[in-house]
């Protein structure tokens, strides 16, 4: 591999960008190519595939064979709220390989007995977002059903492009919340990205099954997104 190329895929790998390394098999030759950079036909094809599952693989195209190295950034859940849903929900998600955080100002439920082995934060969260920054690779549930925690969290998540936003509460509690962010200088299309009520819509009732509905709406936003992420 060319060290110039090797030092640019290192660079957007420590940046939490996905790259992928295109390498020609018949004659050795490597490239490295984005998410968003053009490539035609069949080969394009495969290329925007690997980028979405996150799975290096070898093609062939053309009567010429290629590997496809991806490297796609770990795929976080920032869960804002220390709650009973979100002691459910933070095991799940990184049994399901998600990297978790919790974040709660609220110390009395920010605690390690209450999610021992799990990145918690007692903090604001836009301090908390503001030490590690969201991105396009990030899930954010906001479940503490608290406007002065979940509103600002809420904001950063759509600003830093995460690939899913959910936010706990009735139709009547999110149109107040919608109110608010628009009021705050969020325009609709953005607005228009928040799940809410959180989770896919299976009856769920206690905070277990609210926890199981977030988490598959979350894997559903990754997996079956619309776009390449950045």
């Amino acid at each position: 591999m060319d060290p110039h190329l090797l030092k640019q895929l290192n660079a957007e790998r420590a940046a939490r960008r996905a790259a992928l390394m295109l390498i020609d098999l018949d004659d050795g030759s490597d490239r490295l190519i984005g998410p968003h950079d053009p490539v035609d036909g069949v080969l394009g094809e495969a290329i925007s595939a690997a980028f979405r599952n996150g799975k290096s693989v070898s093609v062939e195209v053309d009567r010429r064979r290629y590997f496809l190295n991806v490297h796609v950034p770990a795929a976080r859940l920032v869960i804002i709220g220390a709650v009973h849903i979100s002691q459910a929900l933070a095991p799940m998600a990184a049994m399901a390989g998600f990297d978790v955080r919790v974040i709660d100002p609220r110390s009395a439920f920010a605690t390690a007995e209450r999610f021992a082995g799990i990145d918690l934060v007692a903090n604001w969260p836009a301090e908390a977002l503001s030490e590690k920054p969201l991105d396009a690779y990030t899930a954010l549930a906001a479940v503490t059903h608290d406007p002065k925690i979940d509103d600002d969290a809420l904001a950063v998540a759509l600003e830093a492009g995460c690939f899913y936003v959910g936010a706990l509460g009735s139709r009547k509690t999110h149109a107040k919340r919608v109110e608010r962010l628009r009021a705050a200088g969020i325009d609709d299309q953005d607005l228009d990205r928040i799940s809410a009520p959180i989770g896919l819509d299976i009856g769920a009732a206690s905070p277990s099954e609210i926890a199981v509905a977030i988490l598959a709406e979350v894997i559903a936003g990754l997996r079956k997104r619309d776009t390449v992420l950045r």
